[in-house]
């Protein structure tokens, strides 16, 4: 891929069934073909937070895979083979030395699995008990594919700012976040998935499900590709669907070399209390 170049982004909103593997294995094969089929060529496709099990933290282990050969990356390596494109895998419980893992498995146009994130911060608040259940991952990870450095983060880790001002400083061109977000915290999502985008000059993939949880809440269904100004390039509401954008590097480097907020970080916040 030539550097800066135009890179097409597809993002994939789904309804996963909760605890249903094979269905929602299903689901997602069919709307990556029917929507690869009519965008034509795309260099990346994303997929939403545990879309293998639901946003169920009980059902995770019923729905946990072992990366090596889960049903679910054999089906995504197929898809990315297939078509010719790069598949952030959105992420899947990973069973692995007998602990759970919200993991994001990473796969190139060669169907190959090239990387790998698991979520740092694990969400055990108003009722949720993801941490009883996974193994929180303790690094942030940069994938780079064809010289498109994409930072990766999942659900939660979207209010920890640190992690993507660290994926910037690191020459991140793309910040992603895949996640299963809620209908009642809508205001949460909008903010903050925009403030990372323009605190850090980066387009930003701000992928969540849709659909209804075993508990009565709502998914908020409302993904978006948002631009390094923190302009909405695409967006979609509460139905099974896909978004669209093509990110400009080239641009987004220009408007960096013009405003280079990244030279004022100061080596020190020590907070004085007077």
């Amino acid at each position: 891929m030539e550097e800066k170049r135009k890179i097409k982004l597809l993002a994939i909103q789904m309804e996963s069934i909760i605890g249903d593997l094979d269905l929602n294995i299903d689901t997602v094969k069919n709307l990556l073909r029917a929507n690869l089929d009519k965008y034509g060529c795309v260099d990346f496709v994303f997929l939403p937070e545990v879309w293998t099990a639901g946003w169920d933290c009980s059902v995770f282990p019923k729905c946990a895979e072992d990366i090596n050969n889960a049903k679910s990356v054999g089906m995504l390596r197929q898809v990315a083979k297939e078509y010719g494109v790069n598949i952030v895998g959105g992420s899947i419980v990973e069973a692995k030395d007998g602990k759970l893992f919200n993991t994001c498995p990473v796969i190139n146009r060669e169907g190959e699995l090239v990387g790998m994130y698991n979520k740092n911060h694990l969400f055990t608040y108003y009722g949720d008990t993801e941490g009883n259940y996974i193994t929180p991952g303790d690094k942030p990870v940069i994938v780079n594919i064809e010289g498109v450095k994409l930072g990766l983060s999942i659900c939660y880790d979207i209010r920890f700012p640190e992690i993507y001002r660290a994926y910037r400083k690191a020459g991140a061109d793309i910040l992603v976040n895949m996640a299963a977000w809620p209908k009642s915290r809508k205001i949460h999502w909008d903010s903050l998935t925009t403030a990372r985008a323009v605190e850090n000059q980066s387009y930003f993939v701000a992928l969540t499900q849709t659909g209804l949880l075993s508990n009565g809440e709502e998914n908020l269904g409302h993904s978006m590709i948002i631009d390094y100004e923190g302009k909405v390039m695409d967006e979609i509401e509460e139905i099974e669907g896909a978004i669209y954008a093509e990110a400009d590097l080239e641009k987004m480097y220009e408007f960096r070399n013009k405003c280079t907020v990244l030279n004022d970080i100061k080596n020190s916040y020590e907070v004085v209390i007077k």
